[in-house]
């Protein structure tokens, strides 16, 4: 399996992404100087989709087919794009504040420590659907990590669109999100100009 091991903070000052978006606090004392030459129109471009391929951890291949998944279904290509990657079980596990960061989310995925609807689900590609219940395992619970987690993630807002029990360590997912409850800091509309020359 191909994993993007470049340094968080460096990838996130290469895209002018702030890290508060990936789960982590804000470590990063330098800041990045920008060069005052101005970026093409290509560049904005694909600036883009870098950064939602990042704010994801979704490699190319994949991305492609969200892409074209989400260009083949009703209503508008881009929103569509960033609501399917919004339902990927890695991040709904984030969202629900069972994990500090998208990347915890998608180890504690691919570790089987989570359930949806009864069943142990560990792949973290697997797209929630509305009514979908997610949880941490039984067995799990009482892993020191998911404590230590607990405390961390107990001040983070979680978005309307899914209900958490956080004692439990259980959330059920009431509506599949809106583009205006995706707080991610992405434009869709220039993937969607990338995509589509």
């Amino acid at each position: 399996m191909a994993v993007d091991k470049t340094p968080v903070l460096k990838r996130c000052r290469s895209l002018d992404l702030d890290p508060t978006f990936l789960g982590y606090d804000k470590k990063s004392k330098r800041t990045l100087q920008r060069s005052s030459r101005k970026i093409s129109e290509y560049g904005l471009q694909l600036r883009e989709k870098q950064k939602a391929k990042f704010i994801y951890g979704v490699l190319e291949k994949p991305f492609r087919n969200y892409y074209d998944r989400a260009d083949r279904m009703k209503g508008m290509t881009g929103e569509n794009l960033m609501r399917m990657l919004e339902s990927r079980l890695d991040n709904v596990v984030f969202r629900m504040g069972f994990a500090r960061t998208r990347r915890e989310a998608r180890q504690v995925v691919d570790h089987k420590h989570i359930l949806v609807n009864g069943k142990c689900i560990n792949i973290p590609s697997y797209l929630v659907k509305a009514g979908d219940v997610i949880e941490v395992k039984e067995s799990s619970k009482t892993i020191q990590r998911f404590k230590d987690i607990s405390e961390i993630t107990a001040g983070r807002l979680t978005p309307e669109w899914v209900d958490v029990d956080k004692e439990a360590l259980r959330g059920t997912v009431s509506a599949l999100p809106k583009r205006e409850q995706i707080d991610v800091p992405v434009d869709e509309m220039l993937i969607v100009e990338l995509y589509s020359k």
